[in-house]
């Protein structure tokens, strides 16, 4: 049976094992805790840390491929187990966009693909700067590390977008500014991708956040024109293509009131 290496043991890795059973494929799961999700359901299990180089060097040791359930895990690591002959998918170079907004906006800038207006930030003038572009109210992320809502600041005036930035400078955190969308609802295009270039897309659905948590999500989306959704798919596979992503990618959109 060939083995997928799981850098982490989060709910993802632990619902891979239902299709991995079907398929006749074995999971190892590199975990933090004995208690992690996925290592109450996975036999092979490896304790260990994601950002410790030589864990996850061990850890690969045996598998036929690695991949991993959560963004974190540092670039170099993943481009020393390249070094290694190690299978990594996605690679480094896909995954380093799921990490670092900036460097998400500034390639999805780059193949064309719609987005808000956007900018880096490290000071209230630039700050200021951008609201007199985009307009305000707007927001400030933080380029790594924000999820589920986390880094995320939506800014009424110059004040507020002060003591952000300020706070986020003392502790060493980028960010960036977008333009605020008004949107009606958020749609999810997932897609898969094999190293060969083959690729499929599944259907659009609609996802429900609260308090930056997605808690429903409804497949495929309700109402969504059939124009829009093939729309929505070539854009998900354009961005798979264009960052050489090997596995599955979501790509999240808004759709607003006009329906774009």
């Amino acid at each position: 049976m060939p083995v997928v290496g799981v850098i982490g043991g989060g709910q993802l890795a632990r619902m891979m094992q239902p299709a991995a059973i079907a398929l006749g494929v074995r999971l190892r799961v590199l975990a933090a805790r004995p208690d992690d999700s996925a290592a109450q359901v996975i036999p092979d299990v490896v304790l260990g840390a994601h950002d410790d180089p030589e864990a996850v060097a061990a850890f690969a040791r045996g598998c036929d491929v690695v991949t991993f359930d959560h963004e974190h895990v540092p670039t170099p690591i993943l481009e020393r187990l390249l070094d290694q002959g190690v299978a990594v998918r996605p690679g480094p170079g896909a995954l380093v966009h799921a990490q670092d907004k900036a460097v998400m906006r500034e390639r999805l800038s780059a193949i064309g693909v719609p987005g808000p207006r956007w900018s880096r930030v490290s000071r209230a003038e630039e700050a200021e700067d951008f609201a007199a572009e985009a307009g305000r109210p707007f927001i400030l992320k933080a380029a790594r590390g924000g999820y589920d809502g986390r880094g995320v600041w939506r800014i009424e005036d110059a004040e507020q977008a002060r003591d952000v930035i300020d706070g986020a400078a003392a502790r060493g955190i980028g960010l960036i500014a977008e333009a605020l969308v008004p949107y009606a609802r958020e749609l999810s295009a997932q897609v898969a991708r094999s190293p060969h270039g083959q690729a499929v897309a599944y259907p659009v659905v609609e996802t429900v956040q609260h308090d930056g948590v997605c808690r429903e999500v409804y497949a495929p989306a309700p109402g969504l024109d059939p124009g829009r959704s093939a729309e929505a798919q070539r854009i998900a596979l354009t961005i798979a293509r264009e960052l050489d992503v090997t596995g599955m990618l979501a790509v999240e959109l808004f759709q607003t009131a006009d329906g774009r």
